[in-house]
């Protein structure tokens, strides 16, 4: 009997007595014990399932759940190998999500309040080992207390002799909005703000109670930003035995299938392409999935019987509209367009720096980094090199650069007549529709400035942007054949099965007032990469699979080769 699959899942206990199936992360409970420093601080991009490694967490050190231990951990690795610490502490939990940013005033209140309920129910929760506790959680409930329940809850917990363990999930989630309201910001972060007297008061519980804290986040930036008022966490999102800790190794995803029954052969594309590619050390040997990304997905096969339509999580469109707020100033929107066309850039992560700093390329790669925009890709030369990890996040990038193009005249792009265009590619083999409007929409929205650092990849990945949108096609830049590799392949998307035609197209750029000498020495370099392109085992014997130079000019004309089809390509070569 197949076990089910965890999607959406971040209760811990309720998993495992729910039989739903647990990728065993539980070994880095045990790492983190045997770490030096017992506050710790952990960053991953969302969907990494963050809250549900809280919840491991919670279910082991809880002394309230003691005598379920067995019936939870039994199966797993830290059930098979428990730490001293198991069972010993009275967990204090704060999650920071849905907080009221809609102004400075009602934000203070909002967390206040938030701090004050976690405290009474973190009281009543232990109600039966603190002796006393009616007085404690009575006092708790005093009018306009806030922050200050905490320090009952402390005292509580002192008088009976209990360490506490501090989890905060989402520490950073209301950041991004308080950026947005100016001000508000550093007025709540910095001295004198209540996010600061939040962590100034856990800081003094570590002088007495609180024994261990573990906080989660997306960025550190928030953290640094705190400087004094919680300097004593360390990082350990970078160190290497933690690359794994979060996310699912191949392994691990091969062993979701077999634990939930999701059929292999109903998956026609690359998932490992898709959602995998993460490394959060250089040093690391391993990538991770996306645990978010193979869930959604794992989830839609196993409710259609069939791979979906749709195999991007449409929750990546939260994070896109991040990465648009993120390049507010024109250096970080020349960074993105750059990193758009190269797929990476040379850079450092850097651990720690603060909002100030984002005008900086070098922080604002850095925050790519942890947003999961960008992760580690190894050396180039003799530099770190970080890429876009997968081809899902290249989406955003994708759909980031049309936003630009957009902008430039601030006129929309008919999303309906470029639908149009690229039916009639898919369905009736014909392209000049999709190149007139490509040229009409995009090259000839450029500025002059935009033009002069202009070539192939700006046109490559402006292409793969339009075409992306359709969802008739999943369109593979720089995919790899026997003989090289093709500038776009535009893949018929598995789940559309009446899709007539594919493609694979050669793209050259020359600057406007080229000769036509010229011209035609890029169409005689672009034909004869086609020739070894079609050579492909992928491609043989298919009538189906067309095959384009183009040779863009200028800003905004071009010129098409006579596009072949493999079987035309072969009669044309045939003897007489």
């Amino acid at each position: 009997m197949p076990k089910k699959l965890p999607y959406g899942q971040s209760n811990f206990a309720d998993l495992i007595e729910r039989n739903y199936a647990y990728v065993d992360k539980t070994r880095y409970v045990e790492l983190l014990e045997n770490e030096n420093n017992t506050y710790q601080f952990f960053i991953r991009p969302r969907r990494f399932g963050k809250s549900l490694f809280l919840s491991v967490l919670e279910n082991y050190y809880d002394l309230g759940r003691k005598d379920k231990f067995e019936s939870i951990f039994g199966n797993l690795y830290i059930g098979k190998n428990p730490t001293p610490e198991q069972g010993k502490y009275a967990v204090m939990l704060f999650n920071f999500s849905g907080l009221d940013t809609d102004s400075h005033e009602r934000f203070r209140e909002s967390f206040s309040n938030r701090v004050q309920i976690l405290a009474q129910a973190f009281l009543e929760r232990y109600k039966k080992a603190i002796s006393n506790s009616d007085k404690f959680i009575e006092q708790s409930y005093a009018a306009n207390l806030g922050i200050g329940a905490m320090d009952i809850a402390y005292k509580a917990a002192s008088d009976a002799g209990i360490p506490i363990f501090a989890i905060i999930d989402e520490y950073d989630h209301f950041a991004n909005n308080l950026i947005a309201m100016g001000e508000s910001y550093a007025g709540e972060v910095k001295r004198g703000g209540i996010v600061r007297a939040f962590y100034e008061n856990l800081k003094a519980g570590t002088s007495s109670v609180v024994k261990r804290i573990f906080i989660t986040g997306i960025t550190p930036m928030m953290l640094n930003d705190l400087t004094s008022g919680f300097n004593m966490a360390t990082d350990c999102s970078l160190f290497p035995k933690y690359n794994e800790m979060m996310g699912f190794t191949r392994e691990e995803v091969e062993l979701l299938m077999q634990e939930t029954g999701v059929d292999k052969n109903l998956i026609k594309f690359d998932m490992e392409s898709y959602y995998n590619g993460y490394m959060f050390s250089e040093y690391s040997e391993n990538k991770v999935y996306n645990s978010q990304m193979i869930l959604y997905l794992f989830n839609q096969v196993l409710q259609l019987g069939r791979q979906p339509n749709q195999i991007i999580d449409t929750n990546l469109q939260t994070d896109y509209a991040r990465l648009r707020r993120l390049a507010e100033n024109e250096s970080n929107r020349e960074k993105l367009l750059q990193i758009t066309r190269d797929g990476g850039v040379i850079g450092n992560v850097i651990e720690k720096f603060s909002l100030e700093k984002l005008n900086d390329n070098e922080y604002f790669i850095s925050l790519l980094f942890y947003l999961g925009m960008l992760t580690n890709g190894g050396v180039k030369e003799g530099l770190s090199y970080l890429k876009i990890p997968n081809y899902s996040i290249r989406t955003l990038y994708w759909e980031y650069l049309v936003s630009y193009v957009q902008d430039l005249e601030k006129m929309q792009i008919s999303t309906m007549e470029l639908s149009n265009t690229l039916r009639e590619m898919a369905f009736r083999g014909n392209i000049k529709p999709y190149l007139d409007f490509f040229t009409e929409n995009f090259l000839k929205r450029l500025s002059n400035r935009d033009l002069m650092n202009f070539d192939e990849k700006y046109i490559k990945v402006m292409m793969l942007s339009t075409l992306f949108t359709s969802r008739l096609y999943l369109p593979v830049s720089e995919d790899e054949t026997t003989e090289g590799y093709t500038d776009i392949y535009l893949q018929k998307h598995p789940a559309i099965l009446d899709i007539k035609f594919e493609y694979v197209f050669e793209i050259k750029y020359a600057k406007t007032g080229a000769t036509e000498v010229e011209i035609k020495s890029k169409f005689d370099e672009a034909e004869i990469q086609i020739a070894r392109y079609r050579k492909d085992p992928r491609f043989v014997n298919r009538g189906d699979v067309k095959f384009a130079a183009i040779v863009f000019k200028g800003k905004g004309e071009y010129e098409l080769s006579n596009m072949l089809s493999i079987e035309a390509l072969a009669l044309t070569n045939c003897p007489e």
